[in-house]
């Protein structure tokens, strides 16, 4: 059997389909294998036809028609179904070949199967891969980390696959070490989770508060996507707001308010929790998907649960315009927590990330794609140690000109009966964040009276812990320090 394909892809679902096509499109020679290898024939008789791409329909044809070192791309559901291939595949392999996992894949089983491939002498890499199936067949965002001697072997393919920016960089670099890669795809996809419900908060403010058409929305995201907020998530909210069924009416309005998830927002708020950083807004957005999920609950609550009756009074436009700065000054909250995750994680697990790297790597490509990330990428360049996106010039200077639009349009918001939890905990960050003292001084008086928790004064030197005995009869034994 003659060696001559580059690179394996295993599941020829759509995403696997595309990614093959696209590498045969820049001149690599895939081999397509999938598990019911009747879609092996169906793809080469189909979507692949006239192409170099070749079939394959059992493991050892697929090995044998690679060249050394031998690298194999997995596209299939995250979870069991991985490890299941890897110990397919493993017994045909020889020590320096690769398996690459593109799919969605929790960063714990990214570490733990570069350890186990490492082990045998293999190499792994974990690569997030976003952009849809669009993406995927003309130029996805690409996160790979894993095992850093796979870097050079699947570079070439990857950057060449993959989408650029403007500027014309590929929105493919090395991430870092074993779960780096599916980290910073989860991250993004919190960061998606915050975008879209802080766009479906904008949504109802102006349907339900000001009583805006589909249309007048149209319109009014027609003109955010030519300024600060140009992205993708604005731009197909645009087109979703003008899309029309065959009898003429908006097809958004006839799709039931159940919001669905598959699980990277809830990885994402959960690491938040065991690093302890918070990210609200990503949290929020991922409950807002929860209480959608309520609906026979919320339509009996509605016959019940009632607000004031709201008239909005003043000018729409400029209210719109209030909106426009809220969302502006929130999505940089939502950013700002989701790259203090990434350096908080970057600690907790020893990885070298370079944000702006990150940032480039968003800037197109990616569902969370917007000019914004150009400017992510500036921060970190003029000040690699930058703590927090909102301490950087640029980003302090937009809040300090939204800060008045998005206080009253939360404020309307409230008044309305309006839900808008991720404009309202981003803006509730913001102070938090910039507050020299919070009342968790009250809280760590409370913590000690209850239960001997102690607390550190500030007259005393960090670190060095004191009990008081409020009521007399405690005692002075203190309580261990513990986290939990």
């Amino acid at each position: 059997m003659e060696q001559t394909a580059d690179i394996a892809l295993i599941g020829l679902a759509v995403m696997g389909q595309n990614l093959i096509m696209n590498m045969n499109d820049h001149g690599y020679t895939v081999v397509a294998y999938n598990r019911t290898v009747s879609k092996v024939d169906e793809f080469l008789n189909d979507a692949a036809k006239g192409t170099n791409v070749i079939g394959a329909h059992s493991i050892e044809e697929m090995v044998g028609l690679l060249k050394r070192p031998r690298k194999i791309m997995l596209m299939v559901k995250a979870g069991q179904a991985v490890d299941d291939f890897i110990e397919l595949v493993l017994p045909r392999l020889e020590p320096g070949d690769l398996i690459i996992d593109g799919g969605n894949s929790h960063f714990p089983d990214t570490i733990r199967r570069t350890k186990y491939l490492e082990s045998k002498g293999m190499l792994f890499v974990g690569t997030g891969v976003s952009g849809g199936e669009e993406g995927a067949r003309f130029g996805p965002s690409m996160m790979p980390g894993g095992s850093v001697a796979a870097w050079p072997l699947v570079k070439e393919i990857f950057q060449a696959i993959c989408a650029r920016t403007p500027d014309g960089e590929p929105c493919c670099d090395w991430m870092g070490e074993d779960g780096a890669g599916h980290y910073v795809k989860m991250v993004h996809n919190g960061i998606e989770y915050g975008d879209m419900q802080l766009i479906c908060e904008a949504y109802q403010l102006m349907k339900e508060g000001l009583g805006m058409s589909n249309e007048q929305m149209h319109d009014v995201l027609t003109e955010w996507n030519q300024g600060e907020l140009d992205s993708y998530l604005i731009e197909i909210t645009r087109d979703i707001l003008g899309y029309k069924d065959e009898n003429g009416e908006y097809t958004v309005d006839k799709i039931l308010d159940t919001a669905g998830q598959k699980g990277t927002g809830k990885w994402t708020s959960v690491s938040s929790l065991d690093l302890g950083m918070p990210l609200t807004l990503i949290g929020e957005a991922v409950y807002a998907r929860c209480l959608s999920a309520l609906k026979d609950e919320r339509v009996a609550a509605s016959k019940i649960l009632t607000a004031n009756k709201f008239q909005f009074q003043g000018d729409k436009a400029v209210f719109v315009e209030d909106i426009r700065q809220a969302l502006l000054a929130s999505k940089i909250v939502s950013y700002a927590q989701g790259f203090m995750l990434l350096r908080e994680a970057a600690k907790e697990y020893h990885w070298n990330l370079n944000y702006g790297s990150i940032a480039m790597v968003w800037r197109a490509g990616c569902i969370i794609r917007s000019a914004f990330l150009g400017k992510i990428k500036a921060a970190f360049a003029a000040n690699p140690d930058l703590r927090n996106l909102l301490l950087d010039d640029y980003f302090h200077g937009v809040i300090d000109r939204c800060q008045k639009s998005w206080r009253h349009t939360i404020a309307t918001a409230v008044t309305a009966g309006v839900p808008a939890p991720a404009f309202t905990t981003a803006l509730a960050f913001f102070d938090g964040y910039r507050s020299q003292r919070l009342p968790a001084n009250l809280l760590q008086a409370q913590r000690d009276y209850f239960g001997a928790h102690t607390y550190e004064r500030v007259d005393r030197p960090r670190g060095k812990f004191f009990h008081t005995n409020w009521t007399g009869k405690g005692g002075n034994v203190s309580s261990g320090t513990y986290t939990a």
